[in-house]
């Protein structure tokens, strides 16, 4: 699997799932800074990637705009802390059992992870 890291996402979380062996892109080194949603789905939908993002905005154009891409994962965990949040990434997405990110909007929260298929 491979995936795209948006703007949103740390270097320290992207580092960490390279280094536990996942092919992982960023938004800032493909493209401008500021990139429209669009512009990030464009190059996901390219590159065949799974768009990893904190943007709300992604589930909407994804669900309800239907916009194509291989599959989201949006985090929202806020309420964490910073060495919180990029430890519950990490460990959702490079987990042995995780969840099939293909074709899937996985929303990942501090207390659950939820899957919904993509329109």
């Amino acid at each position: 699997m491979r995936f795209l890291a948006d703007e949103n996402i740390s270097k320290q979380v992207v580092d960490r799932l390279r280094a536990a062996g996942l092919e992982v892109m960023r938004v800032a080194d493909v493209i401008r800074t500021g990139a429209t949603d669009e512009e990030v789905l464009r190059l996901a939908n390219k590159e065949q990637l799974i768009l990893i993002t904190k943007d709300d905005d992604f589930g909407s154009l994804v669900v309800r705009h239907q916009h194509k891409i291989r599959g989201l994962i949006l985090l929202q965990l806020d309420r964490l802390s910073r060495a919180a949040r990029d430890e519950r990434t990490v460990d959702v997405i490079a987990a042995r059992d995780a969840p099939k990110f293909e074709e899937n909007l996985i929303v990942i929260r501090p207390e659950r992870i939820s899957i919904r298929p993509i329109p």
